[in-house]
């Protein structure tokens, strides 16, 4: 039986199912007596101490199993389970309401949870999963139950799961884990992120496990985004042979990954990597990464209480730039707003969000806050090749009026003597349609665009790209989008302007030839897609590049040009 799902992370794996369904987690219902109160908060002290102790030995396992990078998660983890807000809370409604301690951690992690989940950015949505993970992980201790984990399993097998917890994807063995298959999630899930990192294939969301049984043959074909069980033993032979090619692969691809990303006729392009935090710009490095293409500078603003200082914003920025040895640093002012309820600024709630109060609108209201961020970016660029970059930008009036606040820092820090690099760049995102259609207005006023796709897309196409109901809309490779794509580009290039791209389509190798045939100059990602879009770029000349674009311009439906830039791809043994 095949079943269509989502691509988690690419490659051909076999093996026998493993159905990891754990014990659901009961919250009682009983009030606390108020000579109970201390006794019941102590329980809370209890499983805390049991929860450290456990992230940290997932830690170091992950430290070694995955790198530095992946174990600082459960570093931050660590941290935010001891976050004064989150202990405060719980105290407080037991104190308060005597409601029991596993009913007060539910309810409040459930509040922080949402504070990304409502998010419009996958990356800082699919966050929510870390904060839940650590409350469920609290609560089982609590309850006395059996803590999550994948580290017993033995033999090769496909894991098949309701979702993944960050946690349980660190204990993978990855002799013994094949392939990953999730009822829930899509490519910016925590367990599509660290099946990548693992280099297992997986597939997200295919809805339903129940068909899935234990000890059945399956084959996972991550690329495809599809799950076949009970295979054929002609089945079962050939994508056996396809998953150690798969392997073979991968080696070349990790050998390869340091040299440069130039086609076959000459064309130099720019790779570079998306990150959080300034720890995520070494992992970049290491896998081919000649620069930082986004720096999502809003964990800043949502891990603390309070906004952050001048100074801890300038040294995180100063980090990175120094990491980068000289490459350039795109660093994206912060883009927040009504969809997301921050600790540390009051944001009023909205009808819709998405088209609401966040992002350069905040930034430009709340110039008390902006111009702390642009000094530290400023202060930072002495350190580095920064590039300051404003979010959600549809008129020319938001760029004149965030530039003015970008000079009155320039002129208070030139005063009180401090340095900075004085040609800075400074571009813009296109992912607001109106962006894309005055671009040719808006590159007088910058030094560069680099394209959101993920909004591009579903602002264009009116979809809500997390809505299953409507989730077959959302088409990156659609006429209009790469119709506003190509008008991006060479509006920029008309100015002597460059363009680059930092949504998800930058990463996915059936889009590579189509967005350097349109004359993308950067492509930006996350770290561990870096290996195979260079290879791919090594693999072609810009000429047929070119040639793929037009035809894919001149075709009427994205399912055409998904398949045309498929078979392209099969034809030169990319695919």
């Amino acid at each position: 039986m095949r079943i269509q799902g989502i691509s988690g992370s690419r490659g051909v794996a076999v093996g026998n199912v493993y159905k990891y369904i754990q014990e659901e987690i009961v919250i009682p219902d009983y009030e606390v007596a108020e000579d109970q109160v201390e006794a019941e908060i102590a329980k809370f002290a209890t499983a805390m101490a049991a929860t450290l102790k456990q992230l940290d030995t997932i830690r170091q396992k992950a430290l070694v199993d995955m790198g530095a990078d992946e174990a600082a998660i459960f570093e931050a983890h660590m941290q935010i389970a001891q976050d004064p807000s989150l202990s405060d809370g719980i105290k407080a409604l037991v104190e308060s309401s005597k409601m029991n301690v596993v009913a007060a951690t539910a309810q409040t992690i459930e509040t922080f949870a949402a504070i990304f989940i409502g998010m419009d950015d996958p990356y800082m949505r699919e966050r929510g999963a870390d904060i839940k993970d650590i409350g469920d992980r609290l609560m089982r201790n609590m309850l006395g139950m059996n803590p999550r984990g994948l580290s017993h399993i033995s033999g090769e097998v496909i894991i098949v799961a309701q979702d993944l917890a960050p946690s349980d994807t660190a204990s993978l063995d990855k002799s013994v884990v094949k392939g990953i298959v999730t009822a829930a999630g899509g490519p910016t899930s925590h367990a599509a992120i660290m099946a990548r990192t693992l280099e297992i294939p997986a597939v997200m969301g295919v809805g339903d496990i129940e068909g899935f049984a234990d000890d059945v043959r399956a084959v996972v074909l991550g690329t495809d985004g599809e799950v076949i069980t009970e295979p054929s033993d002609e089945e079962w032979d050939r994508y056996t042979k396809e998953a150690a090619l798969f392997q073979e692969e991968l080696k070349r691809l990790k050998d390869s990954a340091n040299l440069e990303a130039v086609t076959k006729d000459g064309h130099h392009v720019d790779l570079f990597g998306n990150i959080g935090k300034s720890k995520d710009a070494d992992h970049a490095l290491t896998m081919g990464a000649q620069g930082i293409g986004l720096y999502r500078t809003e964990f800043l603003y949502m891990e603390n209480d309070e906004l952050p200082t001048e100074d801890v914003q300038f040294e995180e920025y100063k980090k990175v730039a120094e990491v980068m040895h000289g490459n350039p640093v795109i660093i994206r002012t912060m883009d927040i707003g009504g969809d997301k309820e921050l600790k540390c600024l009051d944001l009023p709630e909205e009808m819709n969000p998405f088209l609401g109060y966040r992002a350069i609108r905040i930034s430009l209201n709340r110039p008390d806050i902006f111009k702390v961020q642009l000094r530290a970016l400023l202060r930072a660029s002495a350190f580095g090749d920064i590039h300051i970059m404003y979010p959600m930008i549809a008129s020319v009036e938001e760029v004149k009026a965030a530039n003015e606040m970008l000079d009155e820092c320039k002129e208070e820090l030139i005063a009180e003597g401090v340095a900075f690099n004085t040609d800075i760049k400074v571009g813009i995102m296109i992912e607001v349609p109106a962006a894309a259609v005055i671009s040719q207005i808006l590159a007088k006023y910058v030094d560069f665009f680099s394209i959101g796709t993920n909004d591009l897309c579903q602002y264009t196409l009116a979809v809500d790209r997390m809505n299953e109901a409507i989730g077959n809309l959302y088409q990156p490779l659609h006429p209009a989008v790469l119709r506003l794509i190509k008008h991006v580009i060479d509006a920029s290039h008309d100015q002597g302007k460059f363009t680059g791209m930092c949504g998800e389509l930058a990463g996915d190798p059936v889009a590579t030839m189509i967005l350097l045939g349109l004359g993308l100059d950067e492509f930006s990602m996350t770290a561990s897609s870096i290996p195979l879009i260079k290879s791919i770029l090594r693999s072609v000349t810009k000429a047929e590049c070119e040639e793929l674009a037009q035809k894919a311009l001149s075709m009427d439906t994205a399912e055409e040009i998904t398949a045309y830039a498929k078979s392209v791809l099969a034809e030169k043994g990319l695919a």
